[in-house]
């Protein structure tokens, strides 16, 4: 099993590493920059290199970097779109440049111009940034669909995807919150759900999982995280869902609302509860 937390690298990659280890992970997901803009702090050789070491020794799988909320590909302000592709284009250069394949986004927000249009801006976006050569693969995230959101049906992503000009360098992040939230009864009805996903898009596109209890519930579109077991999902599904034979390879990153310490409990808790249900 390959799981993780969110850790920040403000201290450093290598100290974001020794972190997943001190809280029992095997991997790990970080902002690309401050998840509300700004800029990238300096990739230091001496910090990869020990980074990569720790990642050997202790068989980590893929990292995810995430870009921030503030990149938005469906914009129409000019300086909202610059940010947009200046940042996209600088992570990837990034993420090229790091032990790391992967590498998250949101889709982006409408503002009221509609599903349609979003789409065609996202796409076009992407398509003035993404080439076809690059170590990343860009995983579109699922989301909830508060708001102006694009990406909150399956169709969605799978019509951004046949978009790009480059479908080879995308994939999908599913986030269970957001899923659960948008309408998708990924809890009781989990084969049904990823049978429409592969469908849709295919279930080999699906790159890495963020675990996510939900505050609010199924089709809520309000995008409230909760601890693992403790709201509407509940801990038997997070077993189901780790253990399920098409999902059980992906890299899992928890994105509770707890600090470092509080991921290495629900670490333990989860492994726990896997150990049993195997048992049982």
């Amino acid at each position: 099993m390959v799981i993780g937390s969110h850790l920040s690298i403000a201290k450093g990659f290598h100290k974001a590493g020794e972190m997943a280890v001190k809280i029992g992970a095997n991997t790990f997901q970080f902002f690309t920059r401050n998840p509300r803009g700004g800029a990238a702090r300096d990739l230091v050789p001496a910090e990869l290199a020990a980074l990569s070491a720790t990642m050997e020794s202790h068989g980590f799988g893929d990292l995810l970097a995430h870009a921030p909320y503030t990149l938005n590909l469906a914009a129409s302000r000019p300086e909202t779109m610059e940010f947009a592709l200046n940042t996209l284009g600088e992570d990837l250069e990034r993420v090229d440049a790091l032990p790391c394949r992967l590498y998250n986004f949101h889709p982006g927000s409408h503002v009221g111009a509609g599903i349609p249009e979003g789409i065609r801006r996202i796409t076009r976006m992407l398509n003035r940034v993404v080439g076809a050569e690059g170590r990343a693969t860009l995983l579109l995230e699922t989301m909830s669909g508060k708001g102006s959101e694009v990406g909150s049906t399956f169709g969605e992503l799978a019509d951004i995807m046949a978009g790009v000009n480059h479908p080879e360098r995308f994939g999908v992040c599913l986030d269970t919150c957001h899923v659960y939230d948008s309408g998708y009864d990924i809890r009781d009805r989990m084969d049904e759900v990823l049978e429409d996903f592969d469908r849709t898009i295919g279930l080999e596109r699906l790159k890495a999982v963020h675990i996510n209890d939900s505050m609010y519930g199924l089709g809520s579109r309000k995008d409230r995280h909760a601890g693992l077991g403790e709201d509407h999902l509940g801990m038997d599904f997070f077993v189901r869902l780790l253990t399920h034979p098409s999902l059980s390879h992906l890299p899992f990153f928890l994105e509770t609302p707890y600090d470092d310490l509080g991921h290495r409990d629900e670490i333990i808790r989860l492994k726990e509860a896997l150990d049993y249900d195997k048992k049982d």
